[in-house]
């Protein structure tokens, strides 16, 4: 048995990723669908609208065959460390190929634009080090990079987010030796930023705009959504009276700064150049998360960048917890969040020959990363009641979704 890796964030699961999803098993052709998915904080420093569990169902629900978990020390990361992350946790579970969706929509270019890289490495790092000099971003500073060495062209466009994503898979593959083979699917219909729903393939940024502005299931929303996320999203709601955002972390968020001392929080992850004094100086007056992303943002720090670094001061995430990941070339263990019939078929023929422990349950295993995942997970349960917390914080410690008929 074969299996294709997607690596996502569901955040929430729409019609764009169950196109997505449907395309790799076409294109591919393989008989296991595995998704490597975020936990309950993302990529660019943010929570999720609702809980992995209840995205990791309605994933399953919709194909994909088995969903396992990202851990939080490459999730919350930039693109080239979270690539790494997924990619070894999907090397891990023998997986044949990886697909992801692109604004490219072909392989060649992902392929061609590394060669060009590892050829022009010395001129890309030379331009990125004066841009960064100059005060830009890192972002910023890349694209100057890119722009140099020719990867920024209407044939291949590194300034695109899904692009930029999709390379670092790329670049993943090839710098850590693995037999995945890497396929694209080209994204239609929106584009990664939009923040209005147009289509009944809408962007998650755009979906998740709607829902927190009405505070309610909407009928535009429902319409980019299938039915096993708009059930999931509701439920969620109905349980918890909440879809996360921010703002519901943003008092935590502030008590947890002005209790630390700025030694203290010089040690926290993302907290770079002299950071703490302006976090310091601007958490104080700010009035809400949006308020403070408004102060703290400069063209050196990006918003995405002020975010992770926000997800690591809440989740009391050091400097020192992730010391191990430039180094790592295999993941400690792979966290098993859910899967089908299919799904439990395949696992059953990876673990005869796994090389790391594939846990049901996190109790099974001690790693430091597993310590850090559960500090995680009690920040994002840290805005509900505590009758709530008790009742999320236990489904952490229990066997995978195995998904029944709704």
């Amino acid at each position: 048995m074969n299996a294709t890796g997607l690596v996502v964030e569901y955040n929430p699961f729409h019609n764009g990723h169950a196109y997505h999803a449907q395309q790799a098993k076409e294109q591919i052709g393989n008989d296991c669908t595995i998704a490597v998915m975020s936990g309950n904080f993302l990529q660019r420093g943010e929570p999720s609208i609702i809980d992995k569990w209840h995205r990791a169902e309605a994933a399953l629900r919709e194909g994909v065959d088995l969903v396992v978990e990202l851990p939080y020390v490459f999730a919350v990361q930039n693109s080239d460390l979270f690539a790494k992350g997924a990619l070894l946790t999907l090397d891990a579970l023998g997986t044949d190929a990886v697909c992801f969706g692109s604004e490219q929509g072909s392989i060649a270019p992902f392929l061609e634009g590394y060669d060009a890289m590892e050829q022009y490495k010395d001129l890309y790092e030379e331009t990125v080090r004066n841009q960064l000099d100059k005060g830009l971003s890192f972002p910023e500073a890349s694209r100057y990079g890119y722009e140099q060495i020719g990867l920024t062209s209407d044939e291949f466009d590194l300034r695109k987010p899904n692009n930029i994503l999709g390379f670092g898979y790329v670049k993943a593959i090839k710098d850590l030796h693995l037999s995945i083979k890497p396929t694209t699917v080209q994204r239609i219909h929106n584009d990664y930023h939009d923040e209005e729903i147009r289509h009944t393939i809408a962007s998650a940024t755009s979906i998740r705009k709607e829902l927190l502005q009405a505070g309610t299931m909407t009928q535009r929303a429902k319409s980019a959504l299938p039915e096993s996320s708009v059930h999931a999203l509701q439920s969620y709601r109905e349980r918890t009276s909440c879809w996360h955002s921010w703002e519901h972390y943003f008092p935590f968020l502030q008590y947890r700064i002005l209790t630390m001392s700025v030694d203290e929080l010089s040690e926290i992850a993302g907290v770079e150049e002299g950071l703490q004094h302006r976090i310091y100086e601007t958490i104080r007056i700010a009035d809400s998360f949006e308020e403070w992303m408004t102060a703290m943002k400069t063209k050196r720090y990006t918003r995405t960048r002020l975010q992770r670094m926000a997800t690591h001061v809440l989740t009391h995430t050091k400097k020192e917890d992730l010391l191990s990941l430039q180094q790592l070339n295999e993941v400690p263990y792979v966290r098993i969040l859910g899967m089908n019939a299919l799904g439990k078929s395949y696992m059953r023929q990876v673990k005869k020959e796994a090389s790391v422990p594939l846990l049901t349950q996190p109790q099974q295993f001690e790693h430091s990363y597993l310590t850090i995942e559960e500090r995680a997970m009690d920040a994002y349960l840290s805005s509900l009641p505590p009758s709530l917390r008790k009742e999320r914080r236990k489904r952490e410690f229990q066997p995978p979704i195995l998904p029944k008929k709704m």
